[in-house]
Parts: structure tokens; sequence; C-alpha cells
């Protein structure tokens, strides 16, 4: 039988480049190749519980007026908490919250066509919701006051929703940093085990599992996608991570320092400067379980974690950085679009690599101290590749399914870090293929009647 190269459909160990081939090509980089699944650092003390009592309606008329609503009223654009638990009617109720979360200076209204395509594709079993807690100049204000205001706003969604069992996330830009802080004060472990060292000492090296840990719920639902767009999973510090610096290191010295002044607290854990010099930046501490929060815990608890990363003209954020790769994991991506999705270019799986938790010696701290106090060109690269490496080992504890994305044949490619998720349908509409795709990944995970994972290279 012959498929057509389209969507990787699962959490499988197994990576597929999606080529017109029976023998997919293995990959070059290091950190993609099959590896036993590692043990996980402990799970801090446990968040605060959350209130779970949920909204009920009574009286004829309340009934009456509740059965009068459209489907269409099951979504929101622009994050209004009253309507999630009342525009609900009788016949159909969603089961599962898509939770949408802009980037820096963003809004709901930046997911206007992603979120009309999402409902198109998806159907009526999905709470479509645009985060609003954070519009604009609140995207300044740190990514972890940020997430712990993202993290409140999901539970007043789900408290007014009671018909809620599963949840996702899809996350632009900073927006990817900013929820996986969320999901680390939205999650409760497992009743049965609340460590996730127990399950991965059950499990077979050389099993076919897929990426789920199921080790807890997030915001009291079961965790299926983890989807970000063009995130700086490791900062924007070092050599072409915040590309319109075309990789000048004098460039990258000077910006360091300055933007904090424009971007305020979330410009420094951004440069990973933030905090003292004897304490590892958010970013680093957000690669581990740590006293914060159940960062890689959190993280693991979902079914499938995507990472969509453009490989070259998006200026803001770079393709290490976006994909948690290493300069040498980077090969040059095929040129041809898969079948059916218009510039993703390629997609693998890499399953979870065995790695220590990751660390902040003292030699990172003098060297954070000196890129803080009196930055060079030769520290701050030094600080920079001790910080990446530690949050690398981290993050690949996980196994994460990456898409490549190139918009370099479109007129405009360097709209990429907007065309990636179609901010506006007129100008950045290049993105449409990665819209699809994003889709079809979360509807296959949503039809799958178990966790048994597969591949299918079949066309939809």
């Amino acid at each position: 039988m012959t498929f057509s190269p389209t969507l990787f459909y699962s959490c499988s160990p197994r990576f597929l480049r999606h080529r017109n081939s029976n023998n997919p090509t293995p990959s070059s980089s290091n950190s993609c190749s099959p590896s036993p699944y590692s043990s996980y650092p402990d799970s801090a003390n446990h968040r605060r519980g959350h209130n779970w009592n949920f909204i009920t309606f009574s009286g004829i008329k309340s009934i009456w007026k509740l059965q009068s609503f459209t489907a269409k009223a099951m979504t929101t654009t622009q994050g209004n908490l009253s309507s999630p638990g009342a525009m609900i009617n009788d016949e159909v109720k969603p089961d599962h919250l898509l939770v949408l979360v802009h980037g820096i200076m963003g809004s709901p209204s930046d997911w206007k066509y992603f979120e009309a395509e999402l409902k198109k594709r998806l159907g009526k079993g999905f709470l479509i919701y645009a985060s609003s807690c954070n519009m604009y100049t609140k995207t300044f204000t740190g990514i972890d006051g940020a997430g712990t205001r993202l993290a409140d706003e999901v539970m007043q969604v789900v408290k007014k929703t009671e018909s809620l069992k599963k949840i996702s996330f899809l996350a632009h830009s900073l927006g990817g940093l900013i929820a996986r802080y969320a999901v680390a004060v939205l999650y409760t472990p497992n009743v049965f085990s609340d460590r996730l060292d127990d399950i991965a000492a059950s499990t077979p090296t050389n099993s076919q599992n897929s990426c789920s840990s199921n080790n807890g719920l997030i915001a009291g639902l079961e965790a299926i996608n983890f989807i970000t767009l063009a995130t700086p999973h490791l900062g924007v510090r070092g050599n072409k991570q915040l590309p319109f610096l075309f990789g000048v290191p004098f460039l990258e010295k000077l910006v360091a320092p300055v933007a904090p002044i424009f971007t305020g607290r979330t410009g420094s854990q951004l440069f990973l400067t933030d905090g003292k010099p004897d304490k590892p930046p958010l970013l680093l501490r957000m690669a581990s379980d740590c006293g914060e929060g159940n960062f890689i815990s959190a993280l693991g608890t979902f079914r499938c974690r995507f990472l969509y990363a453009n490989v070259s003209y998006d200026h803001m954020v770079g393709w290490r950085t976006s994909s948690i790769r290493r300069e040498t994991e980077l090969v040059k991506p095929p040129s041809d679009s898969l079948d059916g999705y218009k510039h993703v270019v390629n997609v693998e799986y890499c399953p979870p690599v065995l790695s220590e938790s990751p660390d902040f010696p003292p030699e990172a701290a003098k060297a954070k101290e000196a890129a803080q106090n009196e930055p060079s060109t030769k520290n701050t690269k030094q600080y920079h590749e001790i910080m990446e490496e530690e949050m690398i080992d981290g993050l690949q504890r996980l196994g994460w399914i990456k898409v490549d994305v190139s918009f370099h044949s479109t007129f405009w490619p360097f709209f990429a870090h907007h065309n990636i998720h179609v901010k506006n349908e007129w100008f950045n509409n290049a993105g449409a293929g990665v819209v699809a795709h994003v889709a079809d990944s979360i509807m296959q995970q949503e039809t799958k009647e178990d966790s048994t994972p597969y591949v299918s290279t079949g066309k939809l």
C-alpha cells in the first residue's frame, strides 16, 4: 500500500521525516536518537488546592434561556469568563478545553483566524478559549506573573464548565513560556503516584511507549496536547537566538542589559539575567522540578508535546531555542512541504533522553555575575553556553514532537514569526498549512481510542 507523506499522527518513539519512502531516514540529531526513558526529579510540595464547586442553574426561566443558546456560543474570542459555563445547550456539551495563549504585546484577537479554523475542524466537543488576562504590556511583568494569572483564568473557565474532562494548550511565542509556568501552577500529582520516577522505573526502556507520563492532572483535567509555535524555550541569549541582531556578538552583548528597560521583568528573564548572581534564572528553574513548581512533572502529564519552529526568517525567535536543539543538531531541512501542509517541511519524534537534572554550578553563578555587571562578548557567551546545555538537559528528559516550518518560498518570508499562527489573515495567510497541521494533530489525538502509540502516513 502506498501512502502520501503527511501528518505525524502520534507520540510513537519512532520518528518520521515524511518522505516517499518505506524506510524512514534516521535522524542526525543526537537528542532525537532512540534512548531510554529517564527518571525524573522528585515532585515538590503540591500547589494549593482549588475550589471545585461549579456554577448551577435553577428556575424554569433560567432553564429555558439555557436551552436557547446555539452551538456557536460554546467558544469565546475575547476571554469572556461568564460565557463558557453558561453558553452550552443541553444537547452539546464540550468535554475538551483548548486554551490559546498569545505572545508578547498580544491579545486574543491574534487568534481570530486560527480559532475560526479550529472550530471548523475540531467540532463541538471542544471549548476553544483565547486567554485575555495578559494582554499587551502585561506581558512585560514577568513570565512567572503572567503564568500565575493564566492559571487563575483557566481555573475560572474550568469551574464554569462542569462538562470538561480534558485540557490542551496552544501557545505562540512568549505565550509558550507563560503556558509552561501556568501548567506547573495547575498541576496536581496522580493520587496513585506522586513521583515521575515511579512511572519511569516501571517502564521497560526498549518498549514502544507514548510520550505521556499519565502521572497527574492539569486543572483537574486529563492533559492531552501541549503545543508551542515559535516559542523561545531556551531564552533569546546566544548566537542568532534573537535573529534580528544578525548574530553579531557586539549587538548581542549590548541588548541584554538594555532589554529590561523596554520589556521589563520579562526581558531580563528571556536574557537569563533575572535574579541575584547566585540564583539560577527562571528559565533554568523551569527545566526541572523545584520548590517554585513541578515544571517537568506538569509537562509530563500531557499525552503529546509539540514544538513548531521556523527554520529561518523568524526575526524574533531562533530555530535552536524554539525547537530545543543544540547548534550541532541543526541540519538543513527538506525544501519541499509535506503533502497537504504547505510550508511544514519536517516532523520528527524525539524520545526522552536520560540525563541529569539541570544544575547551576559555581562557574555558572560567576559567569552570570559577570554577564550582569560587566558584560563582554567572552563572558556573556560563556554564561549562555552553560545555561543552554543545562536547560536542554532538563527539557529533553521528556519526549517532544518537533515540527519544522519554512516560509522561504513565500513573497514575504520575513513575516515568519507571525505567519506561523496567521496573526493577520491577509498578511500572514502563508501559515494556513501550519494551522491545518496543528488542527489535524489535535484531532488525531482526540480520535484515538486508547493511548497505544502508532504512526500513520496516510493522508487525511
